[in-house]
């Protein structure tokens, strides 16, 4: 089978912000995952998990969304702010009725990016907050001089403004943000927009709620309405294995039929970002407006014996496969989708990373950010990869093969993904290889594979040097479910 690549023929920038995270209010995300306290025996800085920002650092975040999801639309940032023995408590209603005591607010959030060295991204409070509150934010974190919320950072311990470019009004609007209509969303977006001001030389990139999956009615009005007010409109779209929402299949314990159709389901995207896109082409032929998908990822029943409103799941090679498979559709459409957030971050549904008290493991789906990690900002280019088809059990059918390349700075960096539970991939790309350095990691396990606690290396990429390369091509073959990732100078 061939790989066809054409350096020469070089298409949009992929935009780092497509490999974004997302840090929402949930579960033990932000409480355990990311934030201990100054005060816990596990290793941090100012609060902020060491070994968890190591972590983050090595596949180089580049945004980072904050604090939801539902609970932006439930939150008030004044409660957290201030000494913390004085900030109040509240009722997390969305996510498991547990109470927040709001030592994670505002400025532990711009710290925590200031140590990734990532672009913050917060969401404002449309549902049920006010103009007045969300203009006021953006003063407390923006302004530079003498304000009330200047005057206020300043009491708190933070004298100079912070730099934050992303900002999304509203969240999940359809939904958890107020089930409004989409008509009424974009005069509300309109009214909030006006208010959500840039001080000085920072300049806000504002985001407004898009569509839930196909939902193509919400985007078509909401850019005929609002469009011209915004910089960019978000899609939520997330893969089930099972028959409903209701019925969303386990994380583990899966069999192959299980296996395909949650893949078959992920691929689903790339319809969804062609349909939107057109749409939104309509109204902004330059593309001009970004689509950012800032919530996406696998979402399964939860682990047995674990809080239910905490979304806790464990991550598979099936989980490395289905990201692999998203951030290729990404970089695809990189002339319209120029952010990306994968829910969540830490100890929610597609973790990349998972804790226990002091223990961390990295999950196979943060292996594949890593080996992906060199498309961030890089010239996507042509590329072809020669594919049979994979017959399934139900009836489905889907590509055994897909590919993402892009070129940075004089070397070619290549993502090939065998999907195939069984069957390995003899594959050759075209070319004159002769005198050129070449590198490779391969990340390969069965697709039920995970790594737990006690086996947390279990799924972890290897050195990979079975390959040759002369003046008629690079010669390799891919393992069942597999990803490698190629650089080629």
């Amino acid at each position: 089978m061939q790989v066809i690549l054409n350096p020469k023929k070089k298409k949009s920038k992929i935009n780092r912000n497509i490999y974004g995270h997302f840090s929402e209010h949930l579960g033990r995300c932000i409480y355990g995952g990311l934030f201990v306290g100054k005060d816990s025996e596990i290793p941090n800085i100012r609060g902020i998990r060491k070994d968890v920002l190591e972590a983050l650092r090595k596949i180089r975040v580049p945004v980072l969304r904050w604090p939801g999801g539902c609970f932006a639309d439930n939150y008030h940032w004044t409660d957290g702010i201030g000494p913390v023995s004085e900030r109040k408590k509240l009722i997390n209603v969305h996510w498991g009725g547990v109470v927040e005591d709001n030592s994670f607010g505002t400025h532990e959030f711009m710290d925590l990016c200031d140590l990734l060295g990532c672009e913050p991204y917060v969401n404002g409070n449309v549902g049920s907050g006010s103009v007045q509150e969300m203009s006021e934010w953006v003063e407390y974190m923006t302004f530079d001089g003498v304000s009330p919320m200047a005057e206020l950072r300043a009491r708190n311990g933070r004298e100079a403004p912070w730099k934050l470019k992303y900002f999304g009004i509203g969240n999940e609007n359809w939904g958890c943000g107020g089930n409004m209509r989409p008509e009424y969303y974009a005069d509300v977006y309109r009214r909030f927009a006006t208010y959500v001001r840039d001080y000085g030389e920072n300049k806000i990139f504002k985001i407004a709620c898009g569509p839930n999956g196909d939902d193509y009615d919400w985007t078509e009005k909401v850019m005929a309405v609002a469009g011209r007010f915004t910089d960019a409109v978000t899609l939520h779209y997330y893969t089930i294995a099972g028959e409903s929402w209701e019925k969303k299949g386990r994380a583990t314990g899966f069999d192959e039929a299980s296996y395909y159709k949650t893949l078959k389901r992920t691929l689903y995207m790339d319809e969804l970002i062609e349909n939107h896109s057109r749409i939104m082409d309509r109204y902004d032929p330059e593309k001009k407006t970004a689509l950012i998908v800032d919530e996406w990822g696998t979402w399964y029943e939860v682990e047995e014996g674990t809080n239910p409103g905490f979304l806790y799941q464990q991550n598979t090679m099936r989980d490395a496969m289905v990201a692999a498979l998203n951030l290729i559709i990404f970089n695809r459409h990189a002339d319209r989708v120029r952010m990306a957030n994968i829910a969540q971050t830490v100890n929610v549904l597609q973790a990349v990373i998972l804790t226990d008290e002091e223990k961390m493991l990295l999950t196979p789906t943060y292996h594949v950010f890593d080996l992906f990690k060199e498309h961030q900002d890089a010239r996507l280019i042509e590329a072809y990869i020669e594919s049979p088809t994979i017959e399934t059990a139900d009836g489905e059918s889907l590509p055994q093969l897909y590919i993402s390349a892009s070129e940075k700075d004089g070397t070619v960096h290549m993502t090939p993904v065998n999907i195939s539970a069984g069957e390995e991939a003899e594959l050759v790309c075209k070319g004159d290889f002769s005198g050129k350095e070449i590198t490779a990691r391969l990340l390969t396990a069965d697709f039920d594979a995970f790594n737990d606690f006690s086996d947390p290396e279990k799924v972890t990429p290897r050195a990979f040097s079975a390959f040759s390369a002369d003046e008629k091509g690079l010669r390799f073959t891919l393992p069942p479910c597999s990803i490698a990732a190629f650089s080629i100078r």
